[in-house]
């Protein structure tokens, strides 16, 4: 990295400059006789506030440079160590005006203090902009005004802010552009239910929706309303909340939602009852629109393709990735995790614990390039490029309500890297299923469960109870990274598995195989567990 090498420099000069210092006062020294010799002070760090020099040493500020690993300890967000104390994440970032922008969150609001919005400059010098004390995670580009809005800030091309003064007091985990009126406003969407359209110039905002009555959010059983994400392309607003809880996992509730809307005149329509946390999608390429979720099975990949000539065309897709790890679980575990364009017309995804390579091309109506990165146990709640680095938001240490006695002050920092850094994190793994305990009809089709990018690959497959004697599931294959969408390019099938009813049966993929997904045939009535383990 650039930076890399200037701070290597830097420090080379220092260590130089103190090598010279002392080999000076060794000769002086040793040539006038004198006793033992006295090393110089090296040359040292000073904070802004220092106070003075000394004949031997040399102030310098040096503090913008300092970093480990990628880790720069000026620019970490931190909240107030108390009395109240909750979380310092950082919900979101945008590169914009010269600058990065960044804004730090709380829990709920008034759960503390100290978290703020702030900018960071090319010279690696972070200023806060505003201190708050709520739950932000929304950054959106507005093109009409040339306003980038992050939080409850909206900043011009010159870097000048102004506030939704009406929102400094409420959380909001996602916002999108208008539908009927892009030109003047955009849609705001608060974690707790209510969506707002602001007007991104007089900086009013009005409630349009409460969406836990909108979409029908069990919160009486004690379902959490979450709401992570929005994204409006091709005539509709969609909408995601996470909630993931216990009841949620063994099926006797679900407070989850993926939703949509297309404007005035229209109803809501649910599009899944389970959790979903980031809805994406590009202009062009086929105006693919991508919705990331999880239940007790998997991750979910919900794909809409807005223009195609030929496949599926305008319909919900649904498809199955592999968890790397249960510790994302619960709708508070996961925070944001996004999808974003870091490379020019590439995305990365974080999907709970892996970072995905994702192409924005909808051909066909599928998703086209998805494969694995790296697993990860870094909580990410939003990621972006600026100047040439790639820049994880973090979110490390939380007290939570003094729910958590051993880790003091909330605090959270940035990495810097570059894309290619990732493929050095954790080897891509994990585990899904397609089926867990289900009643399944004769010939019934699972969804695709991606396969691509994984090392040693295993099926394990279980039956339950069944009207037949021998059941039979087949196993399929696409090569080619349709999922069967185009005609002529059927699922190859793999193997055919026979097991008896309430009986275990593993299916070890061979060495080096793989395919870009894998799915399941259910020839005979059965309750059924379909489970992957990728490693």
């Amino acid at each position: 990295m650039a930076l890399g090498f200037e701070l290597f420099s830097l420090k080379a000069l220092q260590r130089v400059a103190s090598i010279f210092c002392l080999l000076s006062c060794v000769v002086v020294c040793q040539s006038n006789g004198h006793g033992p010799v006295t090393v110089p002070p090296p040359i040292t760090h000073s904070p802004p506030h220092g106070g003075g020099s000394s004949a031997h040493a040399v102030q310098m500020d040096m503090s913008p440079f300092l970093q480990s690993g990628g880790i720069f300890p000026n620019l970490a967000a931190t909240a107030a160590s108390g009395p109240k104390r909750s979380e310092c994440g950082i919900g979101a970032l945008f590169p914009w005006a010269d600058n990065l922008y960044m804004v730090s969150y709380l829990s709920v609001p008034g759960a503390g203090s100290g978290t703020g919005f702030y900018s960071i400059n090319k010279d690696m010098n972070m200023t806060k902009l505003a201190n708050h004390s709520s739950t932000y995670a929304n950054r959106l580009l507005h093109p009409h005004s040339n306003q980038a809005i992050i939080g409850a800030w909206a900043v011009d091309m010159e870097g000048k802010v102004k506030t939704f003064d009406s929102l400094l007091h409420v959380r909001v985990g996602g916002m999108a552009l208008h539908l009927t009126d892009p030109e003047h406003k955009v849609y705001m969407l608060g974690m707790d239910g209510p969506l707002w359209e602001c007007d991104v110039y007089d900086m009013n905002c009005t409630q349009l929706f409460d969406l836990v009555k909108e979409l029908a959010i069990p919160t009486s059983s004690g379902e959490q309303v979450h709401f992570k994400a929005a994204h409006s392309m091709n005539g509709r607003l969609v909408v995601a909340s996470n909630t993931e809880e216990e009841d949620d996992f063994l099926g006797t509730a679900h407070g989850g939602r993926l939703a949509e809307w297309q404007g005035p005149g229209h109803e809501w329509t649910i599009l899944a009852r389970t959790a979903f946390a980031e809805v994406a999608g590009r202009g062009n390429f086929g105006k693919v629109i991508y919705a990331l979720g999880w239940d007790a099975k998997s991750l979910l990949f919900m794909t809409y393709v807005g223009d195609s000539k030929t496949g599926p065309q305008h319909q919900w897709l649904t498809y199955r990735l592999p968890k790397a790890s249960h510790a994302y679980d619960h709708l508070w575990q996961t925070e944001w995790p996004r999808i974003r364009e870091v490379e020019t017309e590439r995305y990365l995804m974080d999907g709970l614990g892996q970072f995905y390579e994702l192409s924005p091309l909808g051909w066909a109506s599928s998703s086209w390039g998805i494969r694995p990165v790296s697993r990860h146990l870094r909580m990410v709640p939003d990621f972006t490029s600026y100047r040439g680095f790639l820049v994880l938001g973090g979110n490390q240490v939380s007290s939570i309500f003094d729910n958590n006695l051993v880790t003091g002050q909330a605090q959270s920092g940035l990495w810097f890297g570059k894309t290619d850094d990732l493929w050095s994190f954790g080897k891509p793994q994990g585990w899904g299923g397609v089926w867990r305990d289900e009643e399944l009809g004769a010939n019934q089709v699972s969804d695709p469960f991606l396969m691509t990018g994984f090392d040693k690959k295993i099926l394990h497959l279980s039956a339950g109870s069944s009207p037949v004697e021998q059941l039979q599931v087949v196993v399929q294959v696409d090569f080619l990274g349709t999922a069967g969408h185009i005609t002529g390019e059927e699922w190859a099938n793999f193997t055919t598995v026979t097991l008896a009813p309430k009986s275990y049966q593993p299916v070890l993929f061979p060495a080096g195989f793989s395919a870009h997904w894998v799915r399941l045939v259910n020839r005979y009535p059965a309750v059924m567990t379909a489970y992957f383990h990728y490693s």
